[in-house]
């Protein structure tokens, strides 16, 4: 039958195909947080520093400094389906090098293999819904995929309580991830075998990816930088803060292993719920570099009244999830109001690879900032250089927003302030 007198797919079909990528998802996001409950447990029974600790989390976002180029070309070259399946496969192989030695570089080898599967599989995934969403429905769609997703992540920050016993061992642990990764390869597996179906049988719309084009990258305003500033702050002071978020409460603060990793499941539950009512709250009242600098305001106090008080760790990490909803929910979607439709793969890829530079950087940064200050429980000062590093970076988000705010409230705005936008230039 000819393509174009094909039926489109049932909208059964087509959330049947959200259903196993964002399941691909759920795997890829728990091995990726199944580090952080264990950070403790390597550094008692396989002596890791917490450089160490910073380096298996640091090498993970280093090939994705480069992925956005690699990963939307090999989908483009081969298709959906195989770029699925291949990095799907990486996802599998990085966990199960990291889990069959205790040698720090064997595991850091393992995290790196992942790395590179795990962040062009989100871009295939991305590039999967927009070919079967398109004008359906695509933004619900996302914000269902990123909820399955975070659900792995909560998953992986409370596996203490579920799969305590796990933890006598350090391979425990990373054994349970190895059997969350098979998921993103049977997400995989299902996912080519219902495109293959469908693209006998009915009519799909070409996929689009996250591509760099380096001719592009000087033709982004003032605005575009300041919010790319603004990314690389906001998320390098939250996840290399996970990285040790756990360690941290039990050592610092005396929690349970338990305690300590729902406790830094919080931002994760917070973001699940809260980032779809902040995007809500910000095209009914714009504003939204000021919500941008109040999210960046939150952080910047947390961190030191975790340092210097004994305050319940409950409320600063409340404070973390309004602001690990709240700036994501207005930052990504600024983008389209600042760059050109025709420009937004360029936009984003370029985006993610700063943010994954910052990520690796502040990783190994922070950790060594630990080991500098003998950070133990005997010692809980010496987690101290490492929560002034995030509350400046908290200031710096503040600072990056405020110029934000001016230049959007002058003569060269796109609108970012207003109720109403164009949802992107034309």
């Amino acid at each position: 039958m000819p393509e174009n007198t094909r039926p489109e797919p049932s909208r059964f079909y087509r959330w049947m195909v959200l259903v196993f990528v964002s399941i691909a998802m759920f795997g890829n996001y728990y091995v990726y947080d199944a580090l952080s409950p264990l950070a403790d447990v390597l550094k008692q029974q396989l002596g890791f520093s917490d450089s160490n600790i910073g380096l298996l989390q640091a090498i993970y976002s280093f090939p994705n400094i480069f992925t956005v180029v690699i990963g939307g070309f090999i989908i483009d070259r081969i298709g959906l389906r195989k770029s699925l399946m291949i990095f799907g496969v990486l996802c599998l192989i990085g966990p199960a090098i990291t889990a069959v030695s205790g040698h720090l570089w064997l595991m850091a080898a393992g995290r790196l293999i992942f790395g590179m599967g795990a962040e062009s599989l989100i871009v295939a995934v991305t590039a999967a819904l927009a070919r079967w969403f398109k004008g359906k429905e695509l933004s619900f769609a996302f914000g269902i995929n990123l909820t399955i997703a975070r659900l792995g992540s909560f998953a992986a920050l409370n596996s203490p309580t579920w799969a305590r016993s796990a933890y006598a061992n350090w391979r425990g642990p990373f054994l349970i991830a190895l059997a969350f990764s098979t998921l993103c390869v049977i997400g995989a597996v299902v996912y080519w075998i219902m495109e293959v179906h469908a693209e006998e049988n009915y009519r799909l719309g070409e996929a689009s990816t996250d591509k760099v084009v380096f001719a592009d990258l000087f033709k982004f305003g003032v605005s575009y930088w300041y919010i790319v500033a603004l990314c690389i702050t906001f998320y390098s002071g939250i996840f290399p803060f996970q990285t040790f978020a756990v360690k941290f409460f039990i050592e610092a603060h005396g929690t349970s292993r338990e305690t300590g990793g729902f406790l830094s499941s919080m931002l994760t539950l917070f973001a699940m719920f809260a980032t779809p009512l902040f995007g809500l709250v910000a095209d009914r009242i714009g504003k939204r570099a000021i919500l941008m600098m109040f999210g960046s305001m939150l952080l910047i106090p947390v961190y030191l009244m975790m340092a210097y008080t004994r305050v319940n760790l409950y409320v600063p990490m409340a404070m973390m999830g309004i602001a690990f909803s709240l700036i994501p929910a207005v930052m990504w979607p600024s983008v389209a109001y600042i760059v050109d439709q025709s420009k937004l793969g360029t936009a984003y890829g370029l985006m993610t690879m700063i943010q994954n530079i910052g990520l690796f950087g502040f990783n190994l940064l922070v950790g060594w900032a630990n080991d500098y200050g003998h950070a133990s429980a005997q010692n809980p000062v010496g987690y101290h250089l490492g929560m002034w590093i995030f509350s400046v970076l908290g200031f710096f988000g503040v600072f990056f927003a405020f110029l934000l705010r001016q230049r959007e409230t002058g003569p060269h705005g796109h609108g970012l302030e207003s109720i109403t936008t164009a949802t992107a230039k034309a």
